[in-house]
């Protein structure tokens, strides 16, 4: 029979061993002392070199962007032979105002009426366009069959074909319905040229909403349609917003779709067809050109400046599920 050591008063009990007191001891244990592991960084910094031809690679592209829209600018106050002798200078003894004025007032481009008609376009295919794109991806996200990720990629492949090379087949299409030289006709195709990326931007979206709030609708007596523009659409305002920048800029810039579809003869001029009339047929006039160019481009750049923060939010909105 084993009897116990007895313990001396003085003696103190071993207490529990702190997790360093167990490394050491292992280490003592094993005869053999471990190396430390250095602690791992948590953001390693990017080589100098790196940093390096990220920026001058990046200033290459902002001056090749730049340079033309400070061509524009700054000749656009100068008069014509200033311009072709030396059109990158800034020279403040020939600056005037008088050819923006004169190009404000022109009679072969009324810049105020294309601002106008412009406008109206716009508005018009953002309307029609989101009211047809929204509940279309309300559908095709809440599927969850293939038929529905079939839909998807079936506008999805409308993002691949140019817009030029359906002019063609389109303008034979509104010939026969009789829309060809008409303001609705040119609705009708821009509209449907932006439904793809609506498509696209509004299912992605509607992908992380949770279904809770369609149940939650259900509950309450709510049909889908009603759910929908009820409870959801609401909440989409991001990607609406992304949806109105984009599209804006798109029928803004739009050059071939209204000179074909709406064409010279129909008397109705957008902003780029309009610079395009008030280019003289075997002469150009520089000083009529660029201050037309500049006020046919100040106003979508200063909307994209103000509305960028929204195309990015909608886009990382919708860029993940959860």
């Amino acid at each position: 029979m084993t009897t116990a050591a007895p313990q001396h008063p003085g003696a103190t009990q071993p207490g529990p061993t702190a997790p360093g007191d167990q490394g050491a001891t292992a280490t003592r244990a094993g005869g053999r002392p471990r190396p430390r592991r250095a602690p791992r960084a948590r953001g390693a910094r990017t080589p100098l070199s790196a940093r390096v031809v990220k920026w001058t690679v990046l200033g290459l592209v902002a001056v090749v962007m730049l340079v033309p829209l400070y061509t524009m600018v700054i000749n656009a106050f100068k008069p014509q032979e200033e311009i072709i002798a030396s059109p990158l200078a800034i020279s403040p003894d020939t600056f005037s105002l008088e050819y923006l004025q004169a190009a404000l007032t022109s009679e072969k481009f009324n810049v105020v009426n294309a601002y106008g008609i412009t406008l109206l376009f716009v508005a018009l295919v953002n309307v029609f366009g989101i009211a047809l794109a929204a509940p279309v991806a309300y559908v095709i996200a809440r599927g969850r069959s293939k038929w529905h990720l079939g839909l998807l990629l079936l506008f999805v492949s409308g993002l691949f074909i140019p817009g030029q090379v359906t002019l063609i087949p389109v303008v034979f299409v509104l010939r026969v319905l009789g829309l060809i030289n008409t303001v609705p006709g040119f609705i009708l195709f821009e509209t449907a040229a932006t439904l793809p990326v609506t498509i696209f931007l509004f299912a992605a979206y509607l992908r992380t909403v949770p279904r809770d709030i369609d149940e939650a609708a259900s509950l309450d007596g709510a049909g889908k349609i009603r759910a929908f523009w009820s409870c959801l659409f609401p909440i989409m305002r991001p990607v609406v917003a992304t949806i109105v920048v984009l599209n804006s800029i798109s029928v803004w810039n739009d050059f071939v779709s209204p000179q074909i579809i709406l064409g010279p003869s129909s008397g109705i001029y957008t902003v780029t067809t309009g610079v395009y009339a008030a280019v003289g047929e075997f002469s150009t006039d520089y000083t009529t050109v660029f201050p037309t160019l500049l006020l046919a481009v100040a106003p979508a750049v200063l909307f994209f400046v103000l509305m960028q923060r929204h195309i990015i939010g909608g886009l990382v909105a919708g860029a993940t599920k959860g």
